[in-house]
């Protein structure tokens, strides 16, 4: 099983998200379903169809945020030395083939956001990053192809 490592703040939103679902979110979907099943054949019930697509939906989403709490391990990035590249780590890279500076920080899958500049600690870049020091190179696999960055700063930014 593949160990997802998260904030304590990200998983108290994981937890709460799924309570909501459970206690309030499928409630609810479930008293629509009923409602539209009294509506008469549900062949063609739009109402009831719609219902039970939000009802797949909410559960499907139920079980991947339980899936996501029995993989968590909570790091506090704040008690890390980040001289190297760890999780909650920022990191300015130097693009090899361009020259340009790019900024990433390594968080959760939760809180993954490449366009601004979020990494999920499992993606591709981060795996190769992970346990390097400023100065190092670094040569990645990429979706989009095969990129060499140089680390040129390190550090924690809350």
């Amino acid at each position: 099983m593949q160990k997802e490592p998260m904030t304590n703040e990200v998983f108290e939103k994981i937890t709460a998200l799924l309570n909501e679902l459970k206690t309030v979110t499928r409630p609810k979907i479930l008293v629509a379903i009923e409602e539209a099943r009294q509506l008469g054949d549900l062949k063609e019930n739009a109402e009831y169809h719609a219902a039970r697509e939000d009802q797949a939906n909410t559960d499907k989403k139920i079980a991947e945020l339980e899936d996501t709490i029995t993989k968590a391990i909570i790091i506090n990035p704040e008690t890390l030395a980040h001289d190297k590249v760890s999780f909650g780590s920022t990191i300015k890279l130097l693009d090899l083939a361009d020259e340009s500076e790019i900024t990433y920080k390594i968080v959760s899958s939760f809180d993954s956001n490449p366009e601004l500049g979020y990494i999920s600690f499992h993606s591709p870049l981060a795996k190769q990053l992970l346990g390097k020091e400023e100065g190092d190179e670094v040569h990645a696999q990429l979706p989009g192809g095969k990129k060499e960055f140089e680390v040129l700063e390190i550090k924690y930014v809350k």
